[in-house]
């Protein structure tokens, strides 16, 4: 199979294009024929070499969302037959013709999407479900933000959260990314170019936040929350060694949490599949959420998209096909 090798740890030009085996699949588990795959902002930190791969998958080649048609099946797998088209979060090896995956961590592609939109969806589900619904607990009624709206991870939060009823804020760089958070559900989203979020939403009382930024927003985070609040973390961009002030978390009774998903065992992540295609494919089908995608690339592009992504000018997914 043709797949998208990083040769040496660097710049997008290290990504080529090169022949390598077919994944051979074990009992439990599907070979996906990829027909799309997402990009991320994890692959390029492991094209940097600063987020290797853990171990079972390719360290080579990166990619941890695909969308396709099962080729093969191992033993004792009877929830899919071939032919099937599914999405899944993989552990990595995305970009390629072929990847293995746990076939209990696959999902059907939903009607009417595309293999390209079913492409761009498991990494922000699998995310957001996991850390603003299950860790953060967020309810119907309560203030969510989330830094980074126009983002995968932000243009999913902002969704889910909105049609699970709760009111709905983000922060983004620029005029055009604001109004494509607004679009997507959220109440306000503030420009934090242009103004200080802290001070622009002093007044809403914040419940829950979703953030990846790190560095000076931490205390902000902590400033905003309300009694009882979360602060959950994906990503730390900006700096990930803060000042803490303990007795102003204990005041406030604040949880700060945060979670890494890629090297979770294959159980919590069968748990989770399952618990995402009980309550969030249903939402797929009524039109609440719908697949942003910014710009779509041939697989032989990938140096392309990654140069693309590092702008951090889209707004939503890049996707790669086959």
């Amino acid at each position: 199979m043709k797949a998208v090798v990083i040769t040496e740890f660097g710049l997008p030009d290290v990504l080529k294009v090169q022949e390598k085996t077919i994944p051979i699949i074990s009992s439990g588990e599907v070979l996906i024929r990829v027909m799309a795959a997402g990009v991320n902002r994890l692959d390029i930190y492991q094209r940097q070499g600063n987020y290797p791969a853990p171990q079972g998958v390719p360290r080579d080649i990166p990619g941890v969302e695909v969308a396709g048609v099962i080729e093969a099946m191992g033993d004792q797998v009877t929830q899919w037959k071939i032919g099937d088209k599914v999405c899944a979060l993989v552990g990595g090896g995305g970009y390629a013709d072929f990847v293995k995956v746990v076939a209990a961590h696959c999902l059907p592609v939903p009607d009417k999407f595309t293999f390209t939109e079913a492409a761009s969806l498991p990494e922000g589900i699998f995310t957001v479900w996991s850390n603003v619904f299950m860790r953060g607990q967020l309810q119907e009624q309560e203030n969510f933000l989330v830094h980074g709206g126009s983002s995968g991870i932000g243009i999913t939060s902002i969704q889910l959260a909105k049609a699970l009823g709760a009111r709905v804020f983000a922060t983004a760089g620029s005029q055009s990314k604001c109004a494509a958070c607004e679009s997507l559900g959220a109440d306000l989203c503030v420009n934090y170019k242009e103004q200080d979020f802290e001070k622009s939403l002093a007044s809403v009382g914040l419940d829950v936040i979703l953030d990846m930024v790190g560095g000076d927003y931490f205390q902000k985070n902590i400033n905003l929350l309300n009694p009882e609040g979360r602060l959950i973390y994906i990503n730390a961009m900006q700096g990930r060694s803060v000042n803490l002030d303990i007795l102003q978390v204990m005041r406030k009774r604040i949880t700060i949490s945060g979670s890494t998903l890629r090297s979770r065992e294959d159980s919590y992540k069968t748990m989770l599949t399952s618990e995402i295609r009980r309550k969030v494919w249903p939402l797929l089908a009524t039109g609440k959420f719908r697949a942003v995608v910014d710009r779509v690339f041939p697989m032989k592009q990938a140096a392309e998209a990654h140069r693309h992504m590092e702008t951090s000018q889209h707004i939503g997914k890049i996707v790669l096909t086959n």
